[in-house]
């Protein structure tokens, strides 16, 4: 009875001092300077089996010679010391649209995604560790002002882009309706730089476009308008949740006028809604036929999207038009519409960007955007790992861009009409 009394003692002594040992530690981590880094990096992280362990010592070492040895540490707050130490672990990642936001960048991405932005309107994006146009949206002060798809971005008024990231870059090119913004751009054929300034506007973005006439085209020196017989053109800009609805309206115009055979031109489209595709691709696919997947690297099961299966055009002769401006929910279309044997791609290779992002808040003030996935062809094919390569490779030249001609759309021409 006695040894059960001691121990009886020894126990709820420990107990006191682990309890007062844990009101001192957290009590520190609340006034200490760095309590909100400290609140996530003196917690364990939660790390797969096959993740090696980590020991945050070295941080905290960084962290410490900066404070007692940066020259200007005055000038630096802490908390800008924490979204220093998060962007940076985000950047490790090494993934272009892996992004960490700040309040004010967290702001703007939202204001973005709901469409209420004032800019140039282009879509950009990396490519090769480049900041790249993928492509001026139709109508913007971008194509306006002569910017092209595929261009690089050296400068953005006098801030030098090797170390931005898209998200950085789309903030120094928004700005308010009416001012300008000078972009420093390599395009490819060219030996000199460019500076091209840009009046910043209210961004319309456009959904679709048909064709049911005629098409200039050019053999040799002599340009022509060529009529499309009973071919169809529909150029779609964008994937919004008003494309499936415009898209079905582009389909009845074009039973409704008794055309036969489809161009679809995405060149220049740089993605939206992953449902828009997957919707308008249903128009050509059985029901159940892949559409697109979702690889999520192993971490959880892969989701596959699949047709809907409206599937009225069994047969169509169609060829697919695509450039490197061709992105996202595009080229998952055309994808599909290839892996398929629905359509073959004419143009140039697509930009690449086939990754599925999920924007996570952090704080109430502050958010993470991150690459949860990457998108596989319906044969398995990754769309991030460089693109797509279109059956029949045509690029048009700076004389046919000069002049007006569509080298692309005639071949495509051509290919329906011997069908």
């Amino acid at each position: 009875m006695n040894w059960l009394k001691k121990f009886g003692w020894l126990a709820i002594a420990a107990i006191i001092l682990a309890a007062v040992f844990s009101i001192g530690f957290y009590s520190g981590l609340k006034t200490s300077p760095e309590s909100q880094v400290a609140k996530i990096l003196n917690t364990a992280p939660q790390i797969s089996a096959d993740r090696e362990e980590v020991d945050f010592s070295e941080f905290w070492r960084a962290w410490n010679i900066a404070e007692g040895k940066y020259v200007n540490i005055n000038k630096v707050t802490r908390q800008d010391m924490v979204y220093g130490a998060i962007s940076g672990m985000v950047k490790s990642l090494g993934d272009p649209y892996s992004v960490f936001f700040n309040p004010e960048e967290s702001k703007i991405f939202k204001s973005s995604i709901q469409g209420e932005f004032e800019g140039v309107g282009m879509e950009i994006g990396i490519r090769k560790e480049i900041l790249t146009v993928v492509a001026p949206l139709k109508g913007s002060p971008a194509e306006r002002a002569g910017i092209s798809a595929g261009d690089k971005i050296l400068k953005i008024d006098d801030k030098i882009t090797p170390d931005l990231t898209v998200e950085e870059a789309v903030t120094l090119i928004r700005g308010p309706k009416g001012t300008k913004v000078k972009l420093t751009i390599a395009r490819n054929g060219d030996e000199e730089s460019r500076v091209i300034e840009v009046e910043r506007d209210v961004i319309k973005i456009p959904i679709i476009d048909t064709e049911t006439k005629k098409v200039v085209t050019q053999k040799g020196s002599e340009k022509k308008e060529e009529d499309l017989g009973d071919i169809f053109v529909i150029r779609l800009y964008n994937f919004s949740e008003n494309s499936p609805e415009s898209f079905r309206s582009a389909l009845r115009e074009m039973i409704v006028k008794n055309r036969s055979k489809l161009i679809i031109d995405l060149r220049n489209n740089p993605g939206g809604f992953l449902e828009a595709a997957v919707d308008i691709a249903s128009w050509f696919l059985p029901q159940g036929n892949v559409v697109v997947t979702e690889n999520y690297g192993g971490r959880e099961e892969n989701k596959v999207h699949r047709s809907k299966g409206y599937n009225v055009f069994k047969n169509l002769p169609m060829v697919v038009l695509v450039n490197q401006g061709s992105a996202s929910a595009s080229e998952i279309l055309a994808g599909a519409l290839k892996d398929h044997g629905k359509a073959k791609l004419i143009g140039e290779k697509t930009f690449g960007k086939g990754s599925v992002q999920e924007f996570l808040p952090l704080t109430a003030d502050t958010s993470i955007k991150i690459t949860v996935a990457k998108w596989l062809t319906p044969n398995g094919y990754s769309i991030s790992e460089g693109g797509l390569m279109p059956d029949i490779e045509l690029k048009p030249t700076k004389e046919d861009i000069a002049s007006g001609r569509d080298p692309v759309m005639e071949k495509a021409i051509e290919i329906l009409k011997s069908q």
